[in-house]
């Protein structure tokens, strides 16, 4: 593929994954790569979603403000995320693309579900701790393969009930610290390269850009009827990814 085809694909990918994370706090890797994916192989579309992934969730954790508080709150959290990610992404680079588009799949069809309000019942106070290890550890395995870590994130969230203020700064801190491990670890096994470094690092306009325009949605319009529009595509995404896994060749 040339490299303006590279940046075409990538350009309209981060505008669409940033709209989506501008409304609903999360899904810029699910989205980004999946739709990438349907043009690119697996490993290139992760390697371009990590400074998108990375810049854009320092702002929206920089806007959100209580940063400490967050960071007390959701620090056991950050950090198995963080050493699950890092850990993973060592151990599982020889997974084939075949492998890594069926669990990407799994992954959206996850997101699709535990977007939808009412799914997952509330978890007394007392099971936090145990909770934030077991999602954690879910999301930084999900994380170190696809960088899709947002489904066991957002069931976590879900069953704290927390208002929308709360999951947009606690999405932004976690993801923040689970996308360095995955950002070094693809730097030293060389699916970073420079090329696509530099295309991952200018990706960051357009789903800045996306982002704001979704933030602007937000405000402005019923969330809950665009946020079901978005589902529904991403159901039919993750089918897709599923059936290329199994017809994949």
């Amino acid at each position: 593929m040339d490299h303006a085809t590279l940046l075409l694909i990538a350009t309209a990918a981060f505008l669409m994954s940033g709209a989506v994370k501008g409304i609903t706090g999360i899904g810029l890797p699910t989205a980004a790569i999946a739709f990438m994916t349907v043009f690119l192989d697996p490993r290139t579309a992760i390697a371009l979603v990590l400074f998108p992934m990375l810049g854009s969730n320092f702002w929206q954790m920089a806007r959100g403000g209580y940063f400490q508080r967050t960071a007390r709150r959701y620090g056991l959290f950050a950090v198995i995320l963080f050493l699950g990610v890092g850990t993973t992404a060592y151990a599982t680079q020889n997974t084939s693309d075949r492998a890594l588009l069926a669990i990407l799949g799994v992954a959206v069809l996850i997101f699709v579900v535990v977007s939808w309000k009412g799914l997952l019942p509330p978890l007394a106070d007392r099971y936090d701790k145990a909770a934030q290890v077991g999602f954690a550890l879910l999301a930084g395995v999900i994380g170190g393969m696809t960088a899709a870590w947002g489904p066991p994130m957002a069931m976590y969230l879900a069953t704290k009930r927390v208002d929308k203020d709360e999951f947009i700064r606690a999405t932004g801190f976690m993801i923040s610290v689970g996308s360095l491990p995955l950002v070094f670890a693809y730097a030293q096994i060389g699916f970073l390269t420079g090329p696509l470094a530099g295309v991952s690092f200018a990706m960051l306009l357009p789903t800045l850009i996306g982002f704001s325009i979704g933030e602007f949605f937000r405000r402005k319009m019923s969330v809950e009827a665009f946020r079901n529009a978005i589902m529904i595509l991403f159901f039919f995404l993750g089918l897709n990814l599923i059936r290329r896994a199994i017809w994949y060749v």
